[in-house]
């Protein structure tokens, strides 16, 4: 399968096994979305159950901690993340603190929120943006990124589950790219664990969802030259996997984190420090970030703003000759 696929098996293996599960967004019903990754769904589920809404991310959001509040599983997509913003009072101020603010007499943990992020699409300042930061500072939320299809089914599986209300972020540029063996039926995998994809002795690199191909082919070069990479998947960027890749780190005593994200304020910046917290003794080198630039997200200049094999490849070797 493809990533929209598995996003699709799961989707429709968790309307199958629950009743309660409730698809909207903007044009989710008939068109499929504009990616297609709800597409047949209404035929067999019905418009009570998979249907569009207006254009309002805001009314997307409200209405489904409305029906999370009530007992049902709504799993609502935001068509970009770079959307998400006139929702974001909803998702941080009333899905993330729903249980707390009453003692846990009520919540919203049936909800999650799909949404597709990232660059790689020539979708210029509106369409390319990787939000994850931002959420990553709110207590009560989870936050889960997939890598190929593979992770995609499972983990969404397992977000639609999970007591708590998941923000589900999609690398849109892997939608038809990333093509993988996929179980068939029902799976989950963890979330909030990282997945050590190849072991090494020499350097960490950490990253997620398309970003984890670009590590990939920078640890492929690092090989050459006799550098022996560790690549790991954080998957869950709220809550983060510390204990993983700190034991990583204490062993190789270097790390290499990379995001599509700006690099100020973003989500490498917390890795760092509780790493640096964590390891200090054991650090080699220092912990390098490899970004997005400090730019609103350029369309022409689209390669140059993006963090690629050679950025990485190139902080490999800073790092190893420190």
């Amino acid at each position: 399968m493809n990533m929209l696929q598995a996003i699709n098996d799961a989707l429709d293996i968790a309307m199958d096994a629950n009743p309660q599960v409730v698809l909207f967004g903007e044009d989710v019903g008939v068109f499929g979305g504009v990616f297609r990754a709800t597409s047949h769904l209404q035929d067999k589920y019905g418009r009570d159950r998979c249907f569009n809404t207006p254009l309002t991310e805001q009314g997307i959001i409200g209405f489904a901690n409305g029906l999370a509040a009530q007992g049902a599983t709504p799993v609502a997509e935001i068509q970009f993340a770079d959307y998400i913003f006139p929702a974001f009072d909803q998702i941080v101020n009333e899905a993330a603190k729903f249980r707390y603010r009453s003692g846990d007499l009520f919540n919203v943990g049936g909800l999650t929120i799909r949404t597709p992020y990232g660059g790689g699409i020539a979708g210029g300042l509106y369409h390319s943006q990787s939000p994850e930061a931002y959420f990553a500072h709110t207590p009560g939320l989870k936050v889960v990124i997939p890598r190929n299809p593979h992770q995609a089914k499972g983990l969404l599986l397992a977000s639609i589950r999970d007591p708590n209300p998941v923000l589900f972020m999609e690398p849109k540029r892997l939608y038809r790219a990333s093509v993988g063996e996929v179980p068939e039926g029902d799976y989950e995998l963890p979330l909030g664990v990282a997945e050590v994809i190849s072991e090494g002795r020499d350097i960490t690199l950490l990253g997620w969802g398309a970003q984890m191909e670009v590590i990939e082919k920078a640890a492929v070069m690092a090989e050459r030259d006799g550098i022996d990479c560790e690549v790991i998947d954080l998957r869950s960027i709220l809550p983060w996997d510390i204990e993983t890749i700190c034991k990583s780190v204490l062993k190789t005593g270097r790390l290499v984190v990379s995001h599509e994200a700006p690099l100020t304020g973003g989500f490498a910046s917390e890795i760092a420090a509780t790493v640096q917290e964590r390891c200090f003794l054991y650090l080699e080198a220092p912990i390098r970030r490899v970004t997005g630039l400090d730019t609103p997200f350029p369309l022409v200049l689209e390669k140059e703003h993006l963090p690629d094999e050679l950025k990485i490849y190139e902080a490999i070797k800073q790092s190893l000759s420190y």
